[in-house]
């Protein structure tokens, strides 16, 4: 069952249009997972948009709105429905279906690290971060803190942590207030997004925290 789901903040922000590509990528992936937080948005939606009409029928001129209106309603409409194939990404030996948002992304060559495979995804963001991410079984990633934030959604497999173990669809949030140890033991996939680099806490990792400016 998933458990993490992103905050009805958040999602206002998705429908107003207000949030970085990357980010509405992973709210939108993450509904079309999740029934719970499915039914949410559309509630969320039809109230944004009840509320959007009610405005412009009053700030407007009445007859301008109902011409309009009229207009729109007179345009030329086509019946065929062109079917969507699903895209699948092909890792660890299986096929995983990838949400409509993520899979109209364009992603990069993967870049491996023991482990750890990672590919970004082709979005001009600033310092925002994109990625791809595959853990192969037995793998993890050091313990880490957060300069900026981190978002992860998982997308196939299970990992876990110091805060418990994840299923596909939870959408984790952290920041600096937290470090954490993800590791997994079948492997898994997901989408991440961060702003800034990794903090790593312990051992040889540490030497990659003079360049973390560059690999995050």
């Amino acid at each position: 069952m998933i458990k993490y789901h992103p905050s009805k903040q958040l999602m206002q922000k998705h429908i107003l249009g207000e949030l970085p590509a990357g980010l509405s990528v992973a709210i939108s992936a993450h509904i079309e997972l999740c029934d719970q937080c499915g039914k949410e948005f559309d509630m969320l939606e039809a109230k944004q948009a009840s509320s959007v009409f009610s405005e412009s029928v009053e700030n407007d001129n009445q007859c301008e709105f109902e011409a309009m209106m009229e207009s729109i309603t007179e345009m030329s409409m086509f019946d065929d429905l062109v079917p969507q194939s699903p895209e699948f990404f092909e890792y660890q030996d299986k096929q995983v279906q990838l949400p409509r948002a993520i899979a109209a992304l364009k992603l990069g060559s993967f870049i491996n690290a023991g482990k750890v495979s990672r590919a970004r995804f082709e979005l001009e963001e600033g310092p925002l971060r994109s990625s791809l991410l595959h853990i192969k079984p037995g793998g993890e990633i050091p313990e880490h803190t957060h300069t900026g934030f981190e978002l992860t959604l998982l997308l196939d497999g299970t990992f876990e942590d110091e805060s418990g173990e994840y299923v596909p669809g939870d959408f984790i949030m952290l920041d600096g207030r937290h470090n954490h140890t993800p590791k997994t033991k079948d492997g898994c996939l997901c989408f991440t997004l961060v702003d800034n680099a990794l903090h790593f806490n312990k051992g040889l990792s540490k030497l990659l925290n003079p360049i973390g400016k560059l690999i995050y």
